[in-house]
């Protein structure tokens, strides 16, 4: 029904939105990345746990998927730590501006990862991104480190999406999660013992932080997870990952009007965000219109 897919696809730029205030959640949050990280997955697979049980989802799977969900959530439990740090060492803007280059590196992993060929606008595309890129150091030269690590994010972010879209075909989207998360919390674990971190001070929190990180992990991880499963079902892939694109614009936005004079950027560092996002959306039009090409082809 229309009303239906209005209604879902209202609920999808509010799931856009509540991604894009996570980075903003990082900022307000005041340790350190590592511990963030640590908490936000501990409490986001506590809570799709319980999703996963009430549903009665099926848990067990053979030794080599449960390998596989572990380096998934090795990658994506370090493309958080990279995210945070970023914000930390620079600010929300500089974080979302440079992550948008998840798309760039997307396109140069899944031909590698799924043996394809090599598309001439997506190489196209890349050097916009790059130039995108060079502005922006250009011009905030300062945030070095912030834009090494949110450069990493976004390779380790294109990453784990290419890997995990082999699983996301053949098993339950909240397994999935429940298990990567859960195992990305164990390789953080490991590294805080053998570190010697978890000491008493390690659980000692601000009453605010815990608050930012109770919204952080339920909000903005095991809700709008499951529920962008949900508005799957109603809107088509490409509408989806166009939206998804204008997570960084929402973010930056809620960064100026919460966090202030920290966020403001000069005119050139936005002239290089919007050529990155810009390229971004173009290349997901260009795509889609190829592959509608292709089925009618392949129809006729």
């Amino acid at each position: 029904m229309p009303n239906d897919k209005l209604l879902n696809y209202l609920h999808l730029h509010f799931i856009v939105f509540i991604w894009g205030f996570t980075a903003v959640l990082g900022a307000l949050i005041s340790i350190e990345a590592i511990p963030l990280v640590w908490y936000r997955m501990l409490i986001a697979s506590l809570l799709i746990f319980g999703w996963v049980g009430y549903k009665k989802m099926p848990l067990k799977f053979p030794k080599k998927t449960l390998t596989g969900f572990l380096i998934a959530g090795a990658i994506i439990a370090a493309h958080w730590l990279t995210f945070f740090g970023a914000i930390k060492v620079s600010n929300v803007s500089i974080t979302l501006a440079v992550l948008s280059t998840g798309a760039f590196f997307t396109s140069i992993l899944e031909p590698i990862y799924y043996k394809r060929k090599v598309i001439w606008y997506e190489v196209a595309f890349g050097v916009l991104v790059i130039a995108g890129l060079c502005i922006i150091f250009n011009v905030e030269g300062d945030y070095f480190w912030g834009i090494v690590m949110a450069l990493t994010s976004a390779f380790l972010s294109a990453l784990f999406s290419v890997i995990n879209g082999k699983f996301a075909v053949k098993y339950n989207a909240s397994v999935i999660s429940f298990y990567e998360l859960g195992f990305g919390m164990l390789c953080i674990t490991v590294y805080l013992i053998f570190s010697g971190s978890f000491t008493s001070e390690f659980f000692k929190l601000q009453t605010s932080d815990w608050i930012y990180l109770a919204i952080l992990a339920s909000a903005c991880t095991a809700y709008a997870f499951i529920a962008s499963v949900h508005v799957m079902k109603w809107i088509s892939p490409y509408t989806v990952m166009l939206t998804i694109n204008l997570e960084p614009v929402y973010g930056i936005i809620l960064a100026l009007l919460i966090l202030g004079d920290s966020e403001n950027m000069s005119p050139q560092f936005y002239y290089g965000a919007a050529l990155i996002v810009v390229t971004v959306i173009a290349n997901g039009i260009i795509k889609n219109k190829t592959q509608r090409k292709k089925r009618r082809l392949s129809d006729t």
